[in-house]
């Protein structure tokens, strides 16, 4: 009987958890179709493109939703056993609010890290071919940025015509081993600048030991100089901003090549970051599954839907932007970024923890 109820809970509590998933994927699938729909109409993309593109980025959105997902999706479970009865029956065989509040939070932590090891990487894929689609059919975009394994790609138009930038690799506030290529208005390459490294803390970039080509009399002149400047419309953190895609890292790649990442250039502080974030989320998952069964346990009598819905509502709220506070905190250097990404975990265990004594005493 033990293992039949055991089952009966686990089943249940998925197959809510299931639904709520395909609920937010269904309303996020046609609120981000409108905007590829916009980001292609003056494409020759087939029609089926903005459709395809929508459905592969829904899914890292709802991995970064899941602890929202989760907690609804558990007080739905809790709510509906406790007011059709089924939550005394349990009762009778045994299973005490405590024993359902472990079992539920326990299958949420474990989901946290099947998502993680398995679902992370799938979508982390499906993330970087949506980036590569759409930059496909981004050509008339006049800034285009790219990272990759042959290094920084920057395509800019500047006063002069327009400007395309490689660089092997970033280091710090500094790009090694840079070319820069200069075309007219009428793209004809007028110049090409090599420096061996260039400072873009600023716009205003500051090259190093560099080679002036340019073109006179249709022949290229070299001129070297120690110092030279240009202005871009690009700096350090609007570079590090761009190419740095959270949901094009996967779990996996963080774990096994977080060092490697960091020598052709990730920011160690943003795989740190991403790293600490995505060992959260099982942990995140099984408190926020934890608050709803206090929730809905704490008290004995019926809870209606809409009422509970809004409680739960204005708590995920509060939630959601302690936890976007505290991570402001981190990337501004106010706290180490490790203690920010865990602050809302170690406060929730403190409120969580408070709860499940008090539903342990009915």
């Amino acid at each position: 009987m033990n293992s039949i109820i055991f089952n009966y809970l686990i089943r249940n509590f998925l197959s809510k958890v299931f639904i709520a998933i395909l609920v937010t994927y269904s309303f996020s699938l046609i609120l981000n179709l409108f905007e590829e729909i916009e980001f292609f109409k003056e494409s020759d993309a087939d029609i089926l493109q903005p459709l395809i593109l929508s459905s592969i980025f829904i899914p890292s959105l709802i991995i970064k939703l899941l602890p929202f997902i989760i907690f609804f999706s558990s007080m739905w479970f809790i709510t509906k056993i406790k007011n059709n009865k089924d939550l005394l029956v349990l009762k009778v065989y045994g299973y005490s609010n405590l024993k359902i509040f472990f079992i539920l939070a326990t299958t949420s932590f474990l989901l946290g890290w099947l998502i993680l090891i398995i679902a992370n990487p799938i979508t982390s894929s499906m993330v970087m071919y949506y980036e590569k689609t759409k930059s496909q059919y981004a050509r008339d975009i006049d800034h285009l940025i790219t990272f990759n394994k042959n290094g920084l790609w920057i395509k800019e138009n500047v006063e002069q015509g327009e400007r395309i930038i490689t660089a092997e690799k970033p280091e710090m506030y500094d790009l090694i081993n840079v070319t820069i290529f200069q075309f007219n208005n009428d793209y004809e390459l007028t110049s090409k600048i090599f420096a061996k490294k260039v400072n873009i803390r600023t716009k205003n970039w500051v090259l190093e030991d560099v080679t002036i080509s340019s073109l006179k009399n249709e022949n290229f002149i070299k001129n070297k100089v120690e110092k030279y400047l240009i202005e871009s419309n690009y700096d350090y953190a609007k570079i590090n901003t761009l190419f740095n895609n959270a949901d094009t890292v996967s779990f996996i790649d963080l774990t096994l090549n977080k060092n490697k990442m960091a020598e052709i250039g990730y920011n160690e502080t943003f795989l740190k970051e991403n790293l600490h974030s995505m060992l959260s989320i099982p942990f995140f998952l099984f408190l926020m599954t934890a608050l709803a069964t206090v929730l809905a346990m704490v008290s004995l009598r019926r809870y209606e839907g809409f009422k509970f819905f809004i409680i739960g509502f204005l708590i995920s709220v509060i939630i959601y932007y302690f936890k976007d506070f505290s991570l402001a905190l981190g990337r501004t250097d106010r706290i180490p970024i490790v203690l920010a990404i865990w602050s809302p975990v170690l406060a929730l265990s403190f409120f969580t923890f408070v709860g499940v004594l008090q539903i342990n005493e009915k």
